[in-house]
């Protein structure tokens, strides 16, 4: 069963509590997301380990429940 966009922007909230995130569903099949996320956590930080804390929390679930998620991420200006 696929994740939603409310479970996908839960578990990143959760983990980043400060975050603004915004989920756009690409394929409109609830597999293929993108997910645009700002928070303070990541200011500092390569693209990679930025998008690392992103999929620390998801928990897993990338590659298996939740298919493909196009990823951009950034500190606040």
């Amino acid at each position: 069963m696929p994740m939603s966009a409310v479970e996908i922007e839960s578990m990143i909230k959760e983990a980043l509590p400060d975050a603004e995130v915004t989920i756009e569903d690409l394929a409109g099949d609830g597999d293929h997301y993108r997910a645009i996320v700002v928070s303070e956590n990541f200011r500092g930080k390569t693209r990679v380990q930025q998008h690392q804390l992103v999929y620390d929390a998801l928990k897993g679930n990338m590659g298996g429940v939740l298919h493909a998620l196009a990823l951009q991420t950034s500190a606040p200006k």
